[in-house]
């Protein structure tokens, strides 16, 4: 473990909704913003391309569709990302500008196939898409829009910055998900979600506390005006803010270093002290001194290797 410090940066922002060209300039705009507030590593929330489509419900009825429910769902798969785009170019050649390293949350289509998948892309600072998780378990009605990944994108990174990974929103309700990315030693958790309440708080703090790692996580802040026109009338119940945020940076110890960010856009900033890392080993290792490895053990199937970069 090298006891470097480095500066890291949360985006809480707000995509243009249900359409990627616009969205992919304001991810450019807030890795510009990263760029100068010295950033080093920069994460952006679950699915911001092209959105998470919070209060849309596809006209979701068991053992029935409609056409409303296929124009939605055309609307979401069109304007949903591969990574062979042109749009992946871009948003490389903006990070390979400013430097630094990028995790994006998406909604991801392949080009084979038409199932879409709750991606979190990960490019170094050279611009290069160097790997990719998928979501495991889609929650609730999301597992009508996305499909299941499996162990072999549980990735992890180890970079000049430290050794990356992490989950997606209620993977990291999944305990053998966590010990997963624990057991790679990820050093810089990263969380990307939709989730908003004030107990999503006390779920970072527990990760942090209990993987003994730094833990950004990563929201989106989304108004019901920000849908487009024609969603509207599907969203006539909900709140005018449908998304507060709730963005956060936190210490091995639990320490609270930026955020938490609520009810607007904005870039959280926060120094990495690796320093803490080593400290916060002391009276708990999960992966170490406490893990007991000659009463439990943890296999994941298809889990690649830390990627050395």
């Amino acid at each position: 473990m090298s006891l470097q410090k480095i500066k890291v940066g949360v985006v809480q922002a707000t995509p243009a909704l249900f359409d990627i060209e616009k969205t992919v300039e304001t991810i450019i705009s807030w890795i510009e913003k990263g760029a100068r507030e010295g950033c080093e590593l920069l994460l952006f929330p679950e699915s911001f391309i092209p959105c998470y489509p919070r209060g849309i419900d596809f006209d979701a009825v068991v053992g029935k569709r409609s056409d409303k429910s296929r124009e939605q769902w055309l609307d979401y798969w069109e304007n949903s990302i591969e990574t062979s785009s042109p749009f992946i170019e871009k948003i490389g050649d903006a990070i390979r500008k400013a430097s630094l390293m990028v995790a994006l949350g998406v909604t991801e289509k392949e080009s084979i196939g038409g199932s879409l998948y709750c991606t979190l892309l990960y490019f170094d600072e050279n611009g290069e898409l160097i790997g990719k998780h998928r979501k495991l378990k889609p929650t609730g009605l999301e597992r009508y829009i996305w499909a299941e990944s499996d162990g072999s994108t549980l990735v992890s990174f180890d970079t000049k910055i430290g050794k990356i990974g992490g989950l997606i929103c209620w993977e990291n309700y999944m305990p053998l998900a966590r010990m997963a990315m624990y057991q790679k030693g990820v050093e810089i958790y990263l969380a990307p979600t939709a989730d908003s309440r004030e107990s999503w708080q006390s779920t970072m703090q527990h990760i942090a506390l209990e993987g003994r790692c730094f833990v950004l996580a990563c929201n989106q802040f989304v108004r019901k005006s920000d849908y487009p026109e024609k969603y509207q009338a599907d969203l006539e119940a909900e709140p005018e803010i449908m998304c507060a945020g709730g963005s956060v940076i936190i210490s091995p110890l639990g320490e609270v270093l930026a955020g938490p960010l609520w009810n607007e856009e904005g870039l959280l900033v926060a120094d990495l002290d690796f320093s803490d890392l080593a400290k916060s080993k002391l009276d708990f290792d999960v992966v170490g001194h406490y893990a007991r490895k000659d009463v439990f053990q943890l296999e994941v199937i298809g889990q690649p290797s830390t990627i050395k970069l």
